[in-house]
Protein backbone atom coordinates (compact mmCIF):
# COMPACT_ATOMS: atom_id res chain seq x y z
CA UNK A 1 0.00 0.00 0.00
CA UNK A 2 1.63 3.61 -0.96
CA UNK A 3 2.23 5.97 1.74
CA UNK A 4 0.27 8.86 2.44
CA UNK A 5 1.96 11.26 4.27
CA UNK A 6 -0.11 14.03 6.10
CA UNK A 7 3.18 16.41 6.12
CA UNK A 8 6.13 16.52 4.59
CA UNK A 9 9.20 18.10 5.55
CA UNK A 10 12.55 19.26 3.81
CA UNK A 11 15.10 20.17 6.68
CA UNK A 12 18.44 22.17 5.55
CA UNK A 13 21.13 22.59 8.07
CA UNK A 14 21.53 26.59 8.52
CA UNK A 15 24.86 28.75 10.25
CA UNK A 16 22.77 31.67 11.11
CA UNK A 17 19.19 31.94 11.63
CA UNK A 18 18.57 35.41 11.11
CA UNK A 19 20.09 35.66 8.09
CA UNK A 20 18.12 32.34 6.65
CA UNK A 21 15.20 33.69 8.12
CA UNK A 22 15.29 36.49 6.00
CA UNK A 23 16.28 35.18 2.56
CA UNK A 24 13.91 32.67 2.57
CA UNK A 25 10.95 35.42 3.84
CA UNK A 26 12.74 37.52 1.25
CA UNK A 27 14.18 35.45 -2.08
CA UNK A 28 11.10 33.39 -1.92
CA UNK A 29 8.38 34.91 0.10
CA UNK A 30 7.50 31.51 1.58
CA UNK A 31 5.30 32.23 4.98
CA UNK A 32 6.85 31.84 8.20
CA UNK A 33 5.11 28.63 10.53
CA UNK A 34 4.75 30.14 14.60
CA UNK A 35 4.90 33.13 16.38
CA UNK A 36 8.43 34.76 17.04
CA UNK A 37 10.57 33.89 20.06
CA UNK A 38 12.58 36.86 22.12
CA UNK A 39 14.94 36.73 19.15
CA UNK A 40 12.42 37.51 16.48
CA UNK A 41 12.85 34.24 14.70
CA UNK A 42 9.69 31.27 15.06
CA UNK A 43 11.58 28.27 17.07
CA UNK A 44 11.72 25.99 14.99
CA UNK A 45 12.19 28.51 12.40
CA UNK A 46 9.92 26.74 8.95
CA UNK A 47 7.65 27.92 6.09
CA UNK A 48 5.11 26.33 4.60
CA UNK A 49 5.60 25.57 1.24
CA UNK A 50 1.65 24.50 0.61
CA UNK A 51 -0.99 22.51 2.32
CA UNK A 52 1.60 19.81 3.36
CA UNK A 53 4.69 20.70 2.60
CA UNK A 54 7.46 22.34 5.42
CA UNK A 55 10.51 24.06 4.66
CA UNK A 56 12.56 23.59 7.85
CA UNK A 57 15.75 25.61 8.81
CA UNK A 58 17.89 23.77 12.05
CA UNK A 59 21.57 25.30 13.29
CA UNK A 60 24.25 23.04 11.82
CA UNK A 61 25.12 21.15 15.09
CA UNK A 62 21.08 20.43 15.78
CA UNK A 63 21.48 18.96 12.18
CA UNK A 64 24.24 16.81 12.77
CA UNK A 65 22.75 15.74 16.17
CA UNK A 66 19.02 15.01 14.40
CA UNK A 67 20.98 12.77 12.01
CA UNK A 68 22.25 10.92 14.75
CA UNK A 69 25.63 12.61 15.34
CA UNK A 70 26.42 12.66 11.38
CA UNK A 71 28.61 15.53 10.06
CA UNK A 72 27.02 17.82 8.23
CA UNK A 73 28.28 18.09 4.64
CA UNK A 74 30.42 21.43 4.61
CA UNK A 75 29.00 24.55 2.93
CA UNK A 76 28.48 24.46 -0.78
CA UNK A 77 27.79 20.82 -1.05
CA UNK A 78 24.81 19.73 -1.94
CA UNK A 79 23.63 16.46 -1.37
CA UNK A 80 19.47 17.11 -3.22
CA UNK A 81 18.83 19.82 -5.36
CA UNK A 82 15.18 21.59 -4.69
CA UNK A 83 13.31 22.93 -8.12
CA UNK A 84 10.94 25.66 -7.82
CA UNK A 85 8.51 25.82 -10.80
CA UNK A 86 7.39 29.21 -11.98
CA UNK A 87 5.15 29.86 -14.68
CA UNK A 88 7.29 32.27 -17.04
CA UNK A 89 10.47 33.01 -17.97
CA UNK A 90 9.76 36.65 -16.42
CA UNK A 91 8.68 35.27 -13.65
CA UNK A 92 12.17 33.31 -13.05
CA UNK A 93 14.04 35.77 -13.69
CA UNK A 94 12.55 37.94 -11.05
CA UNK A 95 13.18 35.13 -8.54
CA UNK A 96 16.53 35.15 -9.39
CA UNK A 97 17.03 38.90 -8.51
CA UNK A 98 15.50 38.31 -5.26
CA UNK A 99 17.11 35.67 -4.36
CA UNK A 100 20.81 37.97 -5.26
CA UNK A 101 19.07 40.92 -3.66
CA UNK A 102 18.77 38.54 -0.12
CA UNK A 103 21.94 37.53 -0.50
CA UNK A 104 21.76 34.35 -2.28
CA UNK A 105 24.04 33.79 -5.35
CA UNK A 106 23.55 32.25 -9.06
CA UNK A 107 25.13 28.55 -9.59
CA UNK A 108 24.35 28.86 -13.20
CA UNK A 109 22.46 31.29 -15.02
CA UNK A 110 19.23 30.65 -16.21
CA UNK A 111 19.36 29.54 -19.63
CA UNK A 112 16.66 27.77 -22.01
CA UNK A 113 17.70 24.14 -21.45
CA UNK A 114 15.65 20.99 -23.57
CA UNK A 115 13.73 20.58 -19.87
CA UNK A 116 12.66 24.11 -20.11
CA UNK A 117 14.14 27.37 -18.96
CA UNK A 118 16.21 26.81 -15.79
CA UNK A 119 19.20 27.73 -13.44
CA UNK A 120 20.41 27.72 -10.08
CA UNK A 121 20.62 29.10 -7.16
CA UNK A 122 22.01 28.97 -3.81
CA UNK A 123 20.85 30.22 -0.64
CA UNK A 124 23.51 32.14 1.68
CA UNK A 125 24.48 28.75 3.34
CA UNK A 126 24.84 27.27 -0.62
CA UNK A 127 21.81 24.84 -1.01
CA UNK A 128 21.07 24.87 -4.42
CA UNK A 129 17.69 25.75 -5.81
CA UNK A 130 16.67 25.07 -9.52
CA UNK A 131 14.45 28.14 -10.64
CA UNK A 132 12.53 26.19 -13.40
CA UNK A 133 9.85 26.84 -15.89
CA UNK A 134 8.68 24.14 -18.28
CA UNK A 135 9.16 24.35 -22.32
CA UNK A 136 6.42 25.73 -23.83
CA UNK A 137 3.97 22.91 -25.37
CA UNK A 138 4.53 22.03 -29.11
CA UNK A 139 0.70 20.40 -29.15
Amino acid sequence: MPVAPREVTLSLPIEDRQRSMAFYRDAFGFELVGPPTEDGVPEPLAFRLDDRVLLALIPTEGFGWALGDREVASPGTSECLVTVSVASPAEADALVARVISAGGAVISELTDQPWGYSGVCADPDGHAWQIHVDPPSTS
